[in-house]
């Protein structure tokens, strides 16, 4: 089978210009050509806060740049008409398109409305801290600028099962929404705070059988209107399993199409959840490996001091290969944001090397890794940061490498604090596939690897051009392979 690799088309600070989708459009073939099979796109639908939305702030899902709400017509990537143009130009270069799916709550309400309520407890919120009172909150969405296209429904605070903020008083606070299906939170997997049910904005309650009707419609008109090939679902640990169990049915059995779908379930140092989910959703859709990168991200800190033995233990990578989607970054890790869990640039060659090179995991790279980044944001010390990313240039390399050298039997060398390394043996239908990888986080490192003895005599050469010297398989098959100190090398046939 050939290796498919995926990249995130996108990345928090992407200009708001409405220019996205032109891009992709433009850069379609290229991306293919660089070794890339699929594409993460984000959000497509309409924000609460318009233009400069990022698409988290789910104010209308049927409004993919087209109707004057919010402040404008188009989404901060561009309009309806330039998103379809995009997915089809990725899909003639021979790309497949996932779409960021955000259903855990809206915002932007259109009207407000008087609701009954109980306080919670923010650390314990199975407890109520109040008796039932009643607030003003923007829970009714009426989207008057659709004026009813493409579907009807309406959403009040029957549809919700909590907010955070009090219109009547301005008060912020965790209101539990007392309504006919429930008079506290969902149940949901994630225990944090008791139970994590609730994030932002008006949180969507699937207890509501309109609403799980409504949102299964949205998905099929949705797959009706771009014919995309899969989904990232955005924060799932904070909805019911059993929705998304029933809307992938529906819509797979619906549509007869796979729909690759990958979930964000955020728990970067809690391994048992992610399989925990995995087993709730009868493996319906594969996770993205947080443990992984946080691995990475403390490796990449800690410089020496950390044992790059262990660096696969706990991930879901090395417990349910086929589940897991790799990465060393994405938008909520990068620098300045919430879930900021950088791994520090020394470090991401290394990173890279073990998604892309080894035979276990989906391997997904970030934007800025592909094009660079530059910003201003506030950090957490409120203070303004000036962030810089740089385009890796060993990347496009690496990527090839996985496109046509990275098949064949794995063998791990795994076995030193500060240097690793892994061979693959090659397959017999790719010429000169196979090669040999060999990284450290100290001193130059040395290791003697086995490539097998159909190989004996043949050169090796470090892809990656940091060592020159050359390297010849013995007559048992193996090879001393070197890397330089803080390095990675890559050795291929040359």
């Amino acid at each position: 089978m050939e290796n498919f690799t995926m990249l995130q088309y996108f990345e928090w600070y992407y200009p708001a210009d409405g220019s996205l989708w032109k891009k992709l459009t433009a850069d379609a073939q290229t991306l293919k050509d660089k070794g890339f099979d699929t594409l993460w796109l984000p959000p497509a639908h309409k924000g609460m806060a318009g233009s400069e939305s990022i698409g988290y702030d789910s104010y209308d899902l049927y409004d993919l740049g087209e109707f004057d709400q919010k402040g404008s017509i188009r989404t901060k990537y561009g309009t309806k008409v330039e998103l379809i143009e995009a997915v089809k130009s990725a899909q003639k270069a021979g790309l497949k398109v996932y779409m960021d799916i955000v259903l855990n709550h809206l915002g932007g309400g259109d009207e407000a409305e008087t609701v009954t309520v109980r306080k919670v407890d923010p650390q314990n919120r199975n407890e109520f801290i109040s008796e039932p009172f009643e607030i003003d909150a923007f829970t009714k969405f009426t989207y008057p600028a659709r004026a009813g296209k493409y579907s009807q429904f309406k959403w009040d605070f029957q549809c919700f099962s909590g907010v955070d903020y009090d219109h009547r008083t301005g008060e912020t606070a965790l209101y539990s929404i007392q309504n006919q299906y429930g008079d506290g939170w969902e149940d949901v997997l994630d225990k944090e705070n008791g139970n994590y049910d609730y994030l932002m904005l008006s949180d969507i309650d699937f207890r509501n059988p309109a609403v799980r009707e409504e949102l299964k419609n949205w998905g099929k008109w949705f797959h009706e209107t771009l014919g995309f090939d899969g989904f990232r679902l955005d924060a799932i640990k904070h909805m019911p399993a059993n929705f998304y169990n029933e809307w992938l049915d529906f819509l797979r059995n619906n549509l007869k199409k796979e729909l690759f779908t990958v979930g964000e379930y955020w728990a970067p140092n809690d391994l048992n959840s992610l399989l925990a989910y995995a087993e709730v959703t009868g493996d319906r859709m594969s996770l993205f490996d947080a443990c992984l990168q946080a691995n990475f991200s403390q490796a990449s800190q800690s410089g020496n001091n950390y044992n790059l033995a262990g660096i696969f233990d706990d991930t879901l990578v090395s417990t349910r290969p086929e589940l897991a989607v790799t990465f060393v970054e994405n938008h909520d890790t990068q620098p300045l944001q919430s879930l900021e869990q950088v791994v520090e640039p020394w470090f991401r060659a290394h990173a890279y090397a073990m998604i892309l090179l080894r035979e276990a995991g989906y391997p997904c790279v970030f934007y800025a890794d592909v094009y660079g980044s530059e910003y201003t944001d506030k950090g957490q010390d409120g203070q303004d940061h000036q962030v810089t990313i740089g385009n890796l240039p060993q990347l496009e390399i690496m990527l090839q490498l996985r496109k046509h050298q990275a098949y064949g039997f794995q063998i791990d060398y795994l076995d030193h604090p500060n240097c690793i390394g892994w061979t693959r043996s090659g397959s017999t239908d790719r010429e000169n596939s196979g090669l040999a990888v060999i990284l450290s986080n100290g001193e130059q490192g040395y290791k003697r690897m086995e490539m097998g003895t159909e190989f004996v005599g043949r050169k090796m050469i470090d892809a990656l051009g940091h060592v020159q010297h050359e390297i010849f398989i013995e007559e048992d098959g193996w090879a001393e392979f070197v890397c330089e100190a803080g390095s990675v090398s890559v050795w291929i046939f040359g």
